[in-house]
């Protein structure tokens, strides 16, 4: 599938169509709702959510990430 030639609105029906397909309808839905417009304050949620990890705790993960990528192939 060549996305670079879709339509924004063909993209759009074709990632709700994989959406559903994979989590079910209710679970797009809930999926979707994520996304809606919030009320947060999306700035002190990220620095809640990211408190206590540093640069090598992240980079430790992505090479983690890449040696099971690795391993299952």
């Amino acid at each position: 599938m060549n996305t670079n030639r879709m339509s924004p609105l063909e993209i759009r029906k074709k990632g709700l169509e994989a959406l559903a397909q994979a989590l079910g309808p209710v679970g797009m839905v809930r999926f979707l709702q994520q996304f809606g417009s919030n009320k947060g304050d999306y700035t002190s949620e990220r620095e809640k959510l990211l408190e206590g990890i540093t640069m090598d705790d992240i980079l430790a993960q992505v090479q983690q990430n890449r040696e099971k990528r690795q391993s299952d192939t």
